[in-house]
């Protein structure tokens, strides 16, 4: 069943970003500040307009914590405490990490619906315990293509092997 589920919401996330289809109609009104983790909107609207009317993206200012990795060959990695795994996505396009005992930053880009993208990440390198999810986290950023928001969880697909990367908001109340 969970395997059906990724392959599924795989499927839904590379058919967005080959036919670029936006469920945004012309009548809908488009919210005047970015979104939060609390104020997410219901459906998939991929950008939002700020009061100067240029585009920022709908996960800008948004904060996320790791609930697991799903690989095509059905293994799962979960973390122990997503505590220790989060991602943030700032309003300036940068994107903070923390990946167990190691933080990084980088930028991301989401310059159409459902695109998602993220540059080279500047990282610290202390060594995490043995049962760490440090490098499978971290391995998987570069890799992203494609995001997915539904049921007040973000999905990011990958390239690479088709990982699935699920993330649950971080509330104001957890910092």
């Amino acid at each position: 069943m969970q395997k059906q589920t990724a392959i599924g919401l795989l499927v839904i996330v590379l058919a967005l970003a080959v036919t670029g289809c936006d469920r945004k109609t012309a009548d809908e009104p488009v919210p005047t500040e970015a979104p939060t983790a609390e104020n997410l909107p219901e459906d998939d609207e991929a950008a939002v307009t700020n009061a100067d009317d240029t585009a920022v993206s709908e996960l800008a200012g948004t904060s996320w914590r790791l609930v697991k990795i799903q690989s095509m060959n059905d293994t799962e990695e979960i973390p122990d405490d997503s505590s220790k795994y989060t991602l943030a996505f700032q309003a300036d396009g940068r994107a903070a990490i923390q990946a167990d005992c190691n933080r990084a930053t980088g930028t991301y880009t989401n310059e159409s619906p459902s695109q998602l993208q993220f540059g080279v990440m500047a990282s610290t390198k202390a060594m995490c315990p043995p049962d760490s999810l440090h490098d499978v986290y971290m391995a998987q950023f570069e890799w992203v293509r494609s995001y997915v928001l539904e049921d007040r969880h973000l999905f990011l697909a990958t390239m690479a092997d088709g990982s699935i990367i699920e993330f649950e908001p971080v509330s104001t109340d957890d910092v």
